[in-house]
């Protein structure tokens, strides 16, 4: 079994390698009649953005993508800068309508957005012409190597119970050498696929042929981390199913999110690009999906017709009616568990990590404010942006409607959620974006907490402080203080993923939706325990 575990390991990293390798791969060599064409596509209004790509020498020259990239953001730079200049001239001289045009002949995007597009029409080597090829010496052996790993523990197929041994004691899963090694590669995967896609543009000339099938288009960088979210979830989902192989709760939970997220998140949108609708996780609940009401998104619905229009209702009903319905009766779990991506990689690719979760008192003050100061930015950034979509103001009570776009994308948008909300899962625990920044786990906690019929039910008397629940709570919450003093678990951080209830050995948890006058307040002393235990001692 440790022969195939080991060669498990070094096929995983061998794919991994490769993986990495190939965005220094082929080169990239853009010929004149394809700079006009895409020039011509983007229906750019400046003539200075082609001749300064001609001057940056970004055409018939053999470059690798760092000096390709390079080139095009010095080009992309100067053009912007130009006109920048023009704006600020005719403002200076009140000429308005000289500036708005200038706004026209600017290009919109970031820098790296124009290198990436230009980047898949000039890229040449191995990898664009064996995507197959390449697939399988990255992905497939990278798939390989892993099952390999997790596959032998099917020995134990026969043994009842959860296994934890060792973990603790384990580099990888005890915040080891190991541990920040994969932080490292998971915080600069995201930094590189947000900041630096066109560094990666190789990535997505593996992917392209799959992206074609399903989308009938080349594969983008969001395409290459949609596949590689739901490949990750699936390959760890192998690992969940037979670590929790006697628990049904943990086997029907895991399939619902692969299922959720490999369908709703990543092939029912590319099945609409490729038919011309627009692209929708019909899952995905506002504030979570905090562009929804952006105004780009309003168009967009707005001039696509009836499935537009059927997509803004179901959005709005999603949020404010069929979401708290949902927890009403079953608690934030049945998204945070059964449904959400985000909560979905976090129960596949981190569970290693659920026992990092901090238990202590000043991560739950922390937990609270920050999770619920989130929740009131999306709120106001939403009201800024709907105001001005209506009125067409800039800014509303002295808030600019784009900064707070801007500054709720790239802070919590872009890094919260994804650079440290994934990337710290091996030291902070693998809920860290659901219990310290999602909205709209914001949203369903309070819900859940004031007006929900799930709870989590303990018998004190059975007991043993094992410490096992609170060890492996991954929002956090001392389960064991609740359960040694027989209190119903009512918190609006817990998202019901069981774990707590699978690795006590005396069944004290269990997962119940009852009624409300069932639940037990947890910040209530329970008196009625006493009273009843002052009575005996007193008929003794």
């Amino acid at each position: 079994m440790k022969i195939i575990k080991n060669s498990g390991l070094i096929i995983f990293l061998v794919g991994l390698a490769i993986f990495i390798g190939t965005i220094f791969s082929g080169t990239f060599n853009l010929k004149q009649a394809e700079l006009d064409s895409f020039l011509q596509e983007q229906n750019y209004k400046n003539t200075l953005i082609k001749s300064a790509l001609q001057e940056a020498a970004v055409t018939n020259e053999d470059l690798n993508i760092f000096e390709f990239s390079s080139r095009v953001r010095k080009a992309y730079q100067k053009s912007n800068d130009y006109y920048d200049q023009q704006i600020a001239k005719y403002e200076a001289e009140k000429n308005w309508d000289k500036k708005g045009e200038q706004y026209q002949y600017k290009i919109n995007g970031k820098p790296h957005t124009l290198s990436f597009n230009l980047a898949k029409k000039a890229g040449k080597g191995f990898v664009t012409e064996n995507p197959s090829l390449a697939w399988f010496l990255t992905f497939g052996l990278g798939i390989i190597g892993a099952l390999l790993f997790i596959l032998p523990n099917l020995i134990l197929l026969g043994k009842p119970g959860i296994k934890n041994d060792g973990i603790y004691h384990d580099s990888a899963t005890n915040r080891g050498f190991i541990a920040w090694m994969v932080l490292i590669f998971l915080v600069s995967f995201y930094l590189v696929l947000y900041f630096f896609a066109d560094y990666v543009v190789n990535w997505t000339f593996i992917l392209d042929p799959i992206s074609e099938t399903l989308g009938g288009r080349p594969a983008s960088q969001w395409f290459v981390y949609g596949f590689l979210y739901c490949t990750v979830m699936l390959t760890m989902g192998v690992r969940m199913f037979i670590k929790y192989r006697h628990n049904k709760y943990q086997i029907v939970r895991t399939i619902s999110v692969l299922f959720f997220q490999i369908v709703f998140a990543f092939l029912i949108p590319e099945i609409m690009a490729s038919l011309q609708m627009p692209e929708y996780d019909f899952k995905n609940a506002f504030p979570l999906d905090y562009d929804f009401f952006f105004e780009w998104n309003l168009k967009s619905l707005a001039e696509t017709g009836g499935i537009g229009i059927f997509i803004l209702v179901w959005g709005i009903v999603l949020t404010l009616v069929i979401v708290p319905v949902m927890v009403y009766f079953f608690g934030k779990r049945w998204y945070c568990s059964w449904v959400c991506g985000c909560g979905g990689l976090a129960e596949t690719l981190g569970d290693p990590y659920r026992q990092h979760s901090n238990k202590s008192l000043n991560a739950w003050k922390l937990e609270r404010w920050l999770i619920h100061s989130v929740l009131v930015f999306s709120l106001v950034m939403t009201l800024v942006t709907l105001y001005c979509y209506f009125t067409g103001a800039q800014s509303f009570l002295g808030i600019n409607s784009q900064w707070i776009k801007d500054s709720y994308s790239f802070l919590i948008g872009a890094w919260f959620a994804g650079v440290i909300g994934t990337g710290f899962y091996p030291i902070f625990g693998n809920r860290v974006w659901c219990r310290f920044g999602c909205p709209l786990a914001a949203y369903l906690g309070l819900v859940q907490r004031f007006k929900s019929r799930f709870r989590i039910t303990t018998n004190g008397g059975q007991c043993i402080s094992c410490g096992n629940c609170s060890t492996y709570c991954e929002q956090g919450i001392d389960v064991r203080a609740y359960a040694q003093k027989g209190e119903n678990i009512v918190r609006s951080s817990c998202v019901g993923c069981g774990v707590c209830s699978a690795v006590c050995p005396r069944g004290v948890l269990k997962l119940e939706n009852g009624p409300e006058n069932g639940r037990i307040n947890p910040t209530e002393i329970l008196l009625g325990n006493d009273v009843d235990l002052m009575e005996l001692i007193n008929d003794k």
